[in-house]
């Protein structure tokens, strides 16, 4: 993969957005005062303000809020805010006074007597005149501002988008450790029968635990790997339960080229069976239809489990709803579908449902293969 250019240790993309930023900031102030003047003269006495902008950004940005807000030190932040303030105010005046009045009453033929006047006043009084003090600190902390309003929501949304990043980690990771205590459960019961189906089980949970560990580190992946992945699972249980599990799996729809969030589906079918079929004696059954609504607008998945139960015993009923798999799925779903998912459970006397809509997405670099011909 290509590193992205870099100058001085700053990615180059970014040194060009803040340049940018500050290009629109000085056009900006170069037409807001082109009113009391013309946009010419706006634009060049714009230029000597700029660095006082500019260098008051940064110092809030890069050294007050790293070094006292985000420490807690908030005394010490607001006195050396309100110090940077003035300073800038000072700085906006000593502007106006040496280089930009000077330059207006030469190049302007309409200005105010008063600013004549003014003009008249020794450097000290003028420095301080409580009006144009406070005028320039207004300017001053206008567009600082601004730019810190964006900067602070920046570091806000980039603090959640790594919370739910590891949230969404750590309820991952617990699905690792839950699917191979359950699968080495029936390794186990396969073992101790001296069955030759056995080393079956290990090959197919040597290709599950591959795709898991190395394929599910990405946001998405291929829905055809993560179907791919259920069927697995589903044929290690079916050498379990053999002939005592009536199991029922349809697939409908075009899901080559769709994007799925990794083991999503596979907590409800690790349910069904935990729930359904190993609490149960004798007959079991589990159906299982997972459909692929593709339209021009959205693309829409239907995942519909359900299994028989097990005669009623006490805490049943919570052991259904409290269970790690489908707690993980829901906490998941809220995270990777917020507004685009749908879970519907529904625990009957004799039959426990699960029904997972959500959007998946097209993979835009999916490539149908041509079809090979005689």
């Amino acid at each position: 993969m290509d590193m992205p250019a870099t100058f001085m240790g700053i990615k180059t993309g970014r040194i060009a957005l803040h340049v940018l930023f500050w290009i629109i900031v000085y056009i900006f102030f170069a037409a807001m005062y082109s009113v009391k003047s013309n946009f010419t003269i706006s634009a060049h006495n714009a230029i000597y303000y700029m660095p006082i902008h500019i260098g008051y950004f940064y110092a809030v940005a890069y050294w007050l809020i790293p070094t006292y807000l985000l420490h807690a030190r908030y005394f010490a932040f607001i006195g050396n805010l309100i110090l940077l303030a003035c300073t800038g105010a000072l700085l906006g005046r000593v502007i106006d006074i040496l280089i930009v009045d000077p330059y207006l009453m030469t190049h302007t033929t309409n200005i105010d007597w008063a600013y004549i006047e003014e003009a008249k006043l020794d450097f000290w009084t003028r420095l301080f005149i409580p009006f144009n003090f406070a005028n320039s600190i207004k300017v001053t902390n206008l567009i600082v501002w601004v730019a810190l309003g964006i900067k602070l929501f920046k570091m806000w949304y980039e603090r959640k988008q790594a919370a739910v990043r590891a949230e969404l980690k750590a309820l991952k990771a617990q699905i690792h450790p839950h699917f191979l205590f359950n699968t080495l459960n029936n390794l186990y019961a396969l073992t101790l029968n001296n069955s030759p189906k056995a080393p079956g089980v290990v090959v197919g949970l040597s290709d599950m635990l591959r795709y898991m560990l190395y394929e599910c580190n990405a946001d998405k992946v291929s829905l055809k790997k993560e179907v791919l992945m259920l069927q697995h699972y589903i044929n290690l249980e079916k050498i379990r339960y053999e002939e005592r599990l009536d199991l029922n799996f349809t697939i409908k729809g075009k899901f080559d080229d769709k994007l799925i969030a990794p083991l999503v589906l596979l907590p409800l079918v690790e349910n069904a069976f935990k729930h359904g079929t190993s609490e149960k004696v004798g007959q079991t059954w589990i159906n299982i239809n997972l459909e692929v609504t593709d339209n021009v607008t959205d693309n829409k998945l239907k995942f519909k489990i359900s299994n028989s139960k097990p005669d009623a015993v006490e805490g049943a009923e919570e052991k259904y709803r409290g269970n790690i798999g489908l707690q993980n799925i829901r906490q998941r779903l809220e995270l990777l579908y917020p507004a685009t998912h749908q879970l519907k459970i529904m625990d009957e006397e004799e039959v426990f449902l699960a029904v997972l809509e959500l959007e998946v997405e097209t993979d835009p670099h999916y490539e149908a293969k041509p079809l090979v011909t005689a």
